[in-house]
């Protein structure tokens, strides 16, 4: 076909536009494919000794978790989450590692000397030495508890950046541990104001506002609400549970009483406020439909006798922290990723920490072929409803002199090596009341070989 020339220039331009235009619309489509397929951000968040039953969306009437129960209702509630210790020098230890305590040799609580030296051993792999290489950069705020001496350090073990303390726990004002200051930005020692729960969401909310084009890691275990120590308070310095003013007016209660449970409430109260600051900035930096959050509490809250703190709740669960009663490793815990997980659930199929490492590096996009043995597995199937656990897992625990076995509905536990197992079934049996051995030998003959079993792979 013969084009007129006046009319040539108007042809030819409008060849041209067309395809400008094509060319525009392909780049704009392979970059909102790579947007979609750009790894997911990841906000790993742990509480201290908070109990199973302490928040609203866990059945607790009282104290005031709004943005927690908010969590909830946006994601997945989680009924049978276990931690792989009830102890938290440990149960972070595992979770870092996904691999049970007996496997990395580090099955007790770090004491005052050892929380500043040599750890958790640097044989291990933790999750950000998983992430860093496909592309992550990686944050810690907050509690480490794994051993702070020279190459132990959060920023010497795959964190690109650390604010937090050292040891186990810290006054919540001056971050003194048994005398000690322990408050630290990177290697560093650093003196800061301010209520540590505040310090560490300000930080996990400033790593996040800044733009990168990176996907982020970012672990954020709060030292709240661990119980207050002696030691780390000043003489005659009431052993109390602190929270800023503002919490304790939220239930109307004098900021000065001295009611361990009212101090109590108020501490998890401006937690839960914390937790909402950082869920917020995600929403502000527009991140957070593709950031994947997990929140859990690192061991059940604490049930001992006599010392006039306890006043955390387990419920319905038996006893707590140190021990192997459902009380001290099955513990809260919330998940929410939109578009992935759907919108109010309730997980009752159990899953324990140590899946989190092995879950984590399979959306991140890498793989654990030929990396050190993980005792977790990849539960994403599992988390977004894709299919449904095929056979029980039992999950394994030892701890001091207690040892135990979950496997399906049925759970053996033991106080101490002389004593024989006892069995329940969680179903019919939270509370662990009612010892089955009798009505039921071979079922309990059977978790007990599998015990033994599984422990001979760890005896010299």
């Amino acid at each position: 076909m013969l084009i007129p020339t006046h009319q040539l220039h108007t042809y030819l331009t409008g060849l041209v536009l067309t395809f400008i235009l094509s060319v525009s619309i392909s780049a704009a489509d392979e970059s909102a494919e790579v947007e979609v397929q750009r790894p997911p951000n990841i906000l790993l968040i742990t509480a201290d000794n908070l109990g199973y039953g302490d928040l609203g969306c866990y059945g607790n009437e009282i104290m005031q978790t709004p943005h927690l129960d908010q969590l909830a209702r946006e994601g997945m509630r989680c009924t049978s989450f276990y931690t792989a210790s009830p102890t938290c020098t440990v149960s972070r230890a595992t979770l870092l590692t996904g691999r049970y305590p007996q496997r990395i040799g580090l099955n007790h609580q770090l004491s005052r000397e050892e929380n500043y030296a040599a750890g958790l051993s640097l044989k291990e792999k933790l999750i950000p030495e998983y992430l860093k290489p496909l592309g992550y950069r990686t944050a810690c705020f907050g509690k480490w508890n794994i051993g702070f001496g020279e190459g132990y350090r959060p920023t010497e073990r795959g964190f690109d950046t650390f604010f937090g303390f050292a040891a186990g726990n810290i006054d919540y004002y001056r971050y003194v541990y048994n005398g000690r200051h322990d408050l630290w930005r990177n290697e560093e020692e650093v003196f800061e104001e301010g209520y540590s729960t505040d310090l560490f969401a300000d930080a996990a909310c400033e790593y996040i506002e800044q733009e990168n084009k990176r996907p982020f890691f970012i672990y954020l275990p709060f030292n709240a609400p661990h119980f207050p120590s002696v030691g780390n308070k000043q003489p005659g310095e009431p052993n109390e549970w602190q929270a800023p003013v503002w919490a304790f007016e939220k239930y109307n209660y004098d900021p000065d009483t001295d009611d361990p449970q009212q101090r109590y409430r108020a501490v998890v109260t401006a937690l839960d406020a914390a937790i909402g600051r950082v869920l917020q900035q995600l929403e502000t930096s527009g991140v957070a439909e593709n950031t994947l959050v997990i929140w859990y509490s690192d061991n059940g809250a604490f049930m001992l006798k006599d010392r006039g703190l306890e006043v955390s709740t387990n419920h319905p669960l038996r006893e707590g922290g140190v021990t192997l009663w459902e009380g001290g490793i099955r513990v809260p815990c919330i998940i929410r990723f939109p578009g992935e997980i759907k919108a109010d659930q309730v997980m009752n199929d159990p899953f324990i920490s140590l899946d989190l490492l092995p879950t984590l590096v399979q959306i991140a996009g890498g793989s654990l072929k030929g990396e050190p043995q993980s005792d977790g597995q990849d539960v994403w199937p599992l988390m977004t409803g894709v299919s449904s656990p095929k056979n029980a897992r039992p999950f394994f625990f030892e701890f001091r002199q207690y040892s135990a076995l979950r496997q399906g509905k049925y759970k053996i536990i033991r106080e101490k090596p002389t004593q024989d197992f006892q069995l329940f079934d969680l179903t019919t049996d939270l509370a662990e009341s009612k010892d089955l051995s009798r009505q039921q030998p071979s079922v309990r003959a059977e978790l007990v070989s599998q015990f033994e079993i599984w422990k001979s792979q760890f005896e010299e």
